[in-house]
């Protein structure tokens, strides 16, 4: 594609729809008159009447305190200059986007068509009242330093000019951590910016909080070294004024330098320079859409340097993205007069701490990166990590209670967390509190599919996080050739290859020869199906060699389940399985059955699947409110699946009086409350909406979880087999990492479960 075609494309996407990039959506009903007597007039005195008693009551009655605004005049927009205030409003309404998507925080864009000091701070400070606080943005030096100062003094709200401090923050984390793969200390460096804008400025005073020692560092501007005799500096770049000597050029002051922060103009590096540079180097190359020295040209010419840049199609992207959101969360959450110091410090520990931990398989999907960790390559996170809402808000906030700047102390932070986390949408709250779960009594996981990529991150994963303990089947040689090549840590999990002949495999013959001989097997052919890796991982997990066993990643469901029925079989009392998935949506989780196993279900097999389910959704903790769906409501329609359905729920109703469950009725009436209330009162499910949904055959189930995970945009985690007698978990073919992390947790909470069950079985028996 050339670069006009590219270029309009930009444009269609601003323009196209409805023009822009942000909305303002009601956060309350607006439905009815009475609706809007109550938004409006007269309901709208009484908030105005509180808070005209008590002004601090504007954060409990409107949304002042998660509303930030996001102003400029234009003077210094992007990489393009003064181009006014009304230019400056796509890139406005951007970060007010990336302030929602991030952080869920609201945002108005105010451009100003001022460049005077004073009139635009008098404007500024006059609109106190509106916001929770103030993110300024590419205002032109040395004019943003003068606005930002007067602002921060004068207003009571948190004001930050990111074009500052943002770049400031992330660099400040990224130095930390270079330096520590590099061996080098912050009070020892050699550091040669170039640049001296507000970005430069705001950085360098960063890298002197940090440690960086003032005599160590250079700076250069546009007209060259700042020295003291130069006439065309103001105070602030006055500050960064060099005394040395030996210095002229940008490429002297490379010379024996450990570190190059650049926050210029593109190409102005060369490799040569870079060469003279001491062992080991840091290099920042920020300017943008092109670095001071481009990234190819930057590791070819040092093997030992580390490099970042802010493009995000390198590694290690200096990305404001990363603090801004998160600073103003913490921010409004105390309800902070202001950004300090020790709020911008905290966020660039708890940034370049996050670094060094182990990353989420999502972020590495995201990325499309095997296996990303701490190193030359990884010395931030990433912008899609999810963690940095909690891990960045949290430190700021504590920074800013601690500091006294905060007009709110949090004291449950275990609860402020799940806040956070909760902010984001797609409430995994269930996932991390069964994570927490298998955390507490990991269980021995043996995965039937080892010789994959997928399969060993996923037990690499769980490993690390203490879910449960790993045991690999497959080729020992392919598995080892895996972990080598991916730089896994599974040296010391087990690797069993049937096929080798494993220690167990006769007995596990003798017993399902014992068990299958009058269903045509003989003892040679026995021997011969224990070298297939299901059949042996269900052995393993029969005679209590492993506690679950998971596959199905690379083979059909039938396949995969047809060694565990044969060799562990069905829980007493139940005749048949069926398959669970557990729909994570942004109102919560909702449970789908049968998805994978029965076809065309009898009125006895709903009934059966019905039970299975209300049993495994109690043991996820959760409450199961069951609709046995149909295309009809009580009645409506006849047919035989309303007919089946209708005769399913009589008779739970009849031998499961205690059961929450109703039908047969529409999925949209089982999950919207108040439409069942308003048209079928007499319903049992009354009150809340459905959360575990009884299909009438496979085909519709299947149809309905594949259509909500893609269009719907929920994550699906499953299938969860119901009703086997020791837990065996079938993985959906091509599952991604994350699914099969899901799974192992799910399953260990099932042997957590059954292992319960039996303990209580045996302590009746005796």
């Amino acid at each position: 594609m050339n670069k006009p075609n590219r270029n309009q494309d930009a444009l269609n996407y601003h323009a196209k729809g409805r023009p822009g990039k942000i909305q303002v959506v009601p956060t309350k009903p607006t439905n009815s008159q009475r609706d809007l007597t109550m938004a409006y007039s007269p309901g709208v005195a009484q908030p105005c009447l509180r808070i005209a008693d008590n002004v601090d009551d504007v954060y409990k009655y409107t949304a002042k305190g998660n509303l930030v605004a996001v102003i400029s005049n234009g003077t210094a927009v992007l990489g393009l200059g003064n181009i006014g205030a009304e230019a400056s409003k796509p890139v406005m309404e951007g970060k007010g986007l990336l302030f929602k998507i991030y952080a869920d925080i609201d945002v108005f864009d105010l451009e100003l068509n001022t460049t005077d000091v004073d009139e635009f701070v008098n404007i500024v400070k006059a609109l106190e009242p509106t916001f929770g606080g103030v993110n300024l943005e590419d205002i032109s030096a040395p004019t943003c330093f003068e606005i930002e100062r007067r602002l921060k003094a004068e207003m009571k709200i948190p004001v930050m000019h990111d074009d500052q401090h943002g770049t400031a923050i992330i660099s400040g984390a990224a130095l930390i951590n270079a330096c520590e793969i590099q061996g080098k200390k912050l009070d020892k460096i050699k550091m040669v910016v170039n640049g001296a804008g507000a970005a430069a400025v705001s950085c360098s005073k960063m890298y002197l909080s940090l440690g960086v020692k003032q005599e160590n560092l250079v700076m250069f501007d546009i007209n060259g070294l700042l020295t003291p005799d130069r006439t065309d500096l103001d105070d602030i770049r006055l500050q960064f004024a060099t005394q040395r000597k030996d210095i002229k050029i940008l490429a002297d002051a490379l010379k024996g330098a450990d570190v190059f922060i650049g926050l210029s103009a593109g190409n102005v590096v060369t490799p040569e320079m870079l060469k003279t540079m001491a062992k080991n180097p840091i290099v920042f190359a920020m300017a943008n859409p092109e670095p001071e020295i481009s990234y190819d040209l930057a590791i070819n010419a040092r093997k030992d340097i580390v490099m970042a840049t802010g493009r995000s199609d390198y590694p290690n992207q200096v990305n404001n993205v990363l603090g801004f959101p998160y600073i103003f969360r913490g921010a409004l959450d105390v309800r902070a007069t202001a950004i300090n110091e020790e709020m911008k410090i905290a966020a660039v520990y708890a940034i370049a701490e996050m670094a060094k931990k182990p990353v989420p398989e999502e972020v590495n999907m995201a990325y499309n990166i095997t296996n990303l960790k701490f190193g030359r390559d990884y010395i931030i996170p990433k912008p899609m990590d999810q963690r940095l809402i909690t891990e960045v808000s949290a430190a700021v906030a504590k920074a800013a209670i601690d500091s006294g700047v905060a007009r709110k102390v949090i004291t449950d932070w275990d609860a402020y967390y799940e806040e956070l986390r909760t902010r984001l949408g797609g409430n995994d709250k269930l996932l991390r509190n069964l994570t927490g779960k298998a955390k507490q009594s990991p269980k021995r996981v043996v995965f039937a599919e080892a010789d994959t990529y997928k399969i060993l991150r996923a037990a690499q994963i769980v490993k690390d996080e203490g879910i449960a303990t790993p045991i690999l089947l497959g080729n020992s040689q392919k598995i080892k050739e895996i972990l080598r090549e991916n730089d896994l840590d599974l040296d010391d999990v087990q690797i069993i290859d049937p096929k080798d002949g494993g220690e167990k495999c006769e007995e596990y013959a003798q017993y399902l020869y014992k068990k299958r001989q009058r269903r045509g097997l003989t003892l040679l052919e026995t021997r011969k199906l224990l070298t297939d890796r299901n059949y042996y991982g269900a052995c393993m997990v029969q005679f209590g060699e492993a506690d679950a066993l998971i596959s199905g990643l690379t083979k059909n469901y039938v396949t995969t389940i047809k060694p565990a029925l044969q060799i562990i079989g069905t829980e007493p009392g139940v005749s048949r399985v069926a398959g669970m998935y557990m729909m994570i949506t942004q109102k919560g989780p909702v449970f789908f059955g049968d998805t994978t196993v029965n076809v065309d279900p009898t009125v006895q097999e709903l009934v059966d699947i019905t039970v299975l389910m209300e049993r495994s959704v109690k043991q996820l903790g959760v409450a199961p409110r069951m609709a046995v769906l149909s295309y009809s409501n009580f009645g409506s329609n006849d047919g035989d699946i309303p007919d089946k359905t209708r005769e399913t729920v009589k008779v739970l109703h009849e031998q499961y009086p205690g059961m929450v469950v109703d039908g047969d009725m529409q999925a949209n009436f089982a999950l919207n409350a108040n439409l069942l209330k308003e048209n079928f009162p007499f319903s049992t499910l009354n009150g809340k909406p459905a959360n575990t949904l009884i299909f009438p055959n496979l085909e519709s189930g299947n149809i309905a979880y594949k259509l909500l995970q893609e269009i719907g945009g929920a994550e699906a985690v499953g299938p969860i087999l119901l009703g086997m007698k020791k837990p065996v978990h079938v993985l959906q073919l091509g599952s991604s990492v994350r699914e099969i992390v899901n799974m192992i947790t799910i399953a260990v909470v099932d042997a957590q479960e059954k292992a319960k069950a039996g303990s209580k079985n045996n302590t009746k028996r005796k």
